[in-house]
This record gives structure tokens, C-alpha cells and sequence, in this order.
């Protein structure tokens, strides 16, 4: 296994531990939320990291780490959604077990689609600045939120749930310089 897929497979590791703490918590409340919300909350935590990156200081006690382990998470809470959604699931509360296939096949699913464009970019994304992932992330919740707009109807483009992937990969790229290479 190569360095960046361990070093993905790490950021997932502290990723999905703070997301079942948080459904031990909460359980699954989250499954109320539009897909709409969730884009929603994805610009919150987004935007909020680049006014810090702008503004160099935060008045919150959380880095813009914990903002970036909350992209990962609620992208692939939009995951799960516009995957429940297609199949007309009403229930609010998931079991632990399919909640965890779910969560982890997701983030395997943006692992592989991680390591495809990894090979063709040739690891582009280590040259990077992390202020650059902010806005990669911005752009796409721009795209996601006309693509929820046109109800997600699109004459070329790929759909909201590439989108949330390419969310996620970012997410997990500034983890790994913010928490796997200092």
C-alpha cells in the first residue's frame, strides 16, 4: 500500500471516530436534514475556514482542522442521503451496522476515485497549498448548489454526488498536510 493511500486510510480512521461518537450522541438526526441543508452546512464549514485563513486568527477555540474532518463527514453524510433518497428511505434512525456500511463504503468509494486521479495527476495535489483546497471546496458547493437549483438536471456536467467526492478528497488532502506531514 502506498503512502497516500495510508495516509487516507488515517484521516478516515480519525474521521469516523468523531462520526460515531457523534452518533452515540445523536444518533442518526441528521437523516431530516434536504440534501439542500447539507450543502447548507458543507458552505458553513468551508467558509468559515477560509475566513480564518484570511483573517489568520479564529475566535472559536477549533482549528480549521476540525472544520475539514466536518467536510469528510457531512460529505458523506450527502452521500448517504442521495443514496437513501433514491431509494425512497423514510427512516430517521439507521441502525449502528448499516449506518457503518454505508460510512465506509463511501469513503472507499472516494478512496478509489482518489488513487484514479492521483495516478493520472501524478500527486499534484502534495505541491498544493491548503488555502487552494478551501477554495476547490467552495467552487464545488457553488456547482452543487445550482446543480440543487436546476433540480438536478445537468446538460454535461457530473451530478451533486461527484461533487461531495471531490469535497471529501480535498477535505482529506488538507487533513494529511495539516495533521499526517507537519
Amino acid at each position: 500500500m502506498g503512502k497516500t493511500e495510508q495516509q487516507f486510510d488515517k484521516v478516515i480512521g480519525f474521521c469516523s471516530e468523531i462520526f460515531f461518537k457523534k452518533y452515540a450522541d445523536y444518533g442518526t438526526a441528521w437523516r431530516i436534514m434536504r440534501p439542500e441543508s447539507i450543502t447548507d452546512q458543507l458552505f458553513i464549514k468551508a467558509q468559515r475556514i477560509r475566513s480564518i485563513e484570511e483573517k489568520g486568527s479564529s475566535k472559536i477555540d477549533e482549528d480549521i482542522s476540525s472544520e475539514f474532518i466536518a467536510i469528510v463527514n457531512y460529505g458523506i453524510i450527502g452521500l448517504i442521503q442521495l443514496e437513501l433518497n433514491k431509494n425512497k428511505a423514510e427512516v430517521i434512525e439507521l441502525e449502528l451496522d448499516t449506518l457503518k456500511n454505508l460510512y465506509y463504503n463511501f469513503a472507499n468509494a472516494a478512496k478509489t476515485l482518489m488513487l484514479d486521479k492521483n495516478h493520472d495527476y501524478g500527486e499534484a495535489w502534495r505541491s498544493m497549498r491548503i488555502s487552494s483546497y478551501t477554495d476547490l471546496i467552495l467552487m464545488k458547493l457553488h456547482r452543487t448548489k445550482q446543480i440543487e437549483d436546476n433540480k438536478g438536471k445537468t446538460i454535461i456536467s457530473e451530478g451533486i454526488d461527484a461533487n461531495y467526492f471531490d469535497m471529501i478528497n480535498y477535505a482529506v488532502f488538507a487533513l494529511i498536510k495539516l495533521r499526517l506531514e507537519k
